[in-house]
């Protein structure tokens, strides 16, 4: 057994896992569900006082700047804090989060993001049965815009590679780490309270209650790819997937 092998918990990535039984140096995490917490609120905390000060100076509500901003802030929580938070605490994002592709997450990615697409298919015709048609905040934002139509395909890549990039990094990448060793540290069955947790954190951080439906299902799918691989290339693939077909009707 491999100096450090001890140091592998329920859920860690194949990253970390394949690292240490390769005999290689790392430190222990000491990242968890602090850094979670940081990371949702710098995503909230960002936007919002960027965007203030943008409308206070004069900017229009329905332009393409604030647009952008506000799909592209985020990331800041999302993707930066993620990456300095397993750097200077940890390894890194592609040891500590899995936060790399591999070949065999491409099949993984596409079958996940049709079988994501076709449950939240499912979720969305329920959902509007029982409160009428609704669509997300982004994609009503993206239509409403008054600006060039190089906006327009700018926000839709913020969509469909920016989005999943970043969200994955910290959902199914620190989210489902951080859960997933909290729960093996209190013997708590570690890959099933990541899978649902980074789940629920992704419905709920888009602030839409009536889609938490349709989102946490998405997310279930997701985290169920980060757990199947141990690693977070697959869930990009899978969300990217499902974005651009929730967006595919803004491309006429």
């Amino acid at each position: 057994m491999p100096a450090g092998i001890d140091l592998v918990y329920p859920g860690a990535p194949t990253t970390y896992v394949e690292a240490l039984e390769a005999g290689r140096e790392l430190r222990p995490p000491r990242w968890g569900l602090k850094d979670v917490a940081v990371a949702i609120l710098a995503a909230l905390i960002v936007p919002t006082l960027v965007l203030g000060f943008l409308l206070a100076a004069g900017a229009a509500r329905g332009g393409g700047v604030v647009l952008l901003v506000s799909l592209a802030l985020p990331w800041v929580g999302f993707g930066l804090y993620p990456w300095v938070a397993t750097r200077v605490q940890g390894n890194g994002p592609r040891v500590d989060l899995g936060f790399t592709l591999r070949l065999s997450d491409l099949g993984w990615g596409i079958g996940g993001g049709v079988v994501a697409t076709i449950l939240a298919g499912a979720v969305a015709w329920a959902t509007e049965k029982l409160f009428g048609s609704f669509d997300s905040a982004a994609g009503n934002a993206i239509e409403s815009v008054d600006a060039p139509r190089w906006v327009l395909y700018a926000a839709l890549v913020c969509a469909v590679v920016g989005a999943p990039l970043f969200e994955e990094l910290c959902f199914r990448g620190l989210a489902f780490a951080a859960i997933a060793k909290w729960a093996a540290q209190h013997n708590i069955p570690a890959v099933p309270w990541a899978t649902v947790g980074s789940a629920f954190l992704f419905g709920a951080i888009h602030l839409e209650p009536v889609r938490f439906p349709l989102l946490f299902v998405i997310g279930l799918v997701l985290s169920y790819l980060r757990a199947r691989t141990g690693r977070v290339g697959a869930s990009v693939i899978a969300h990217a997937f499902n974005n651009l077909i929730a967006v595919s009707s803004l491309l006429g």
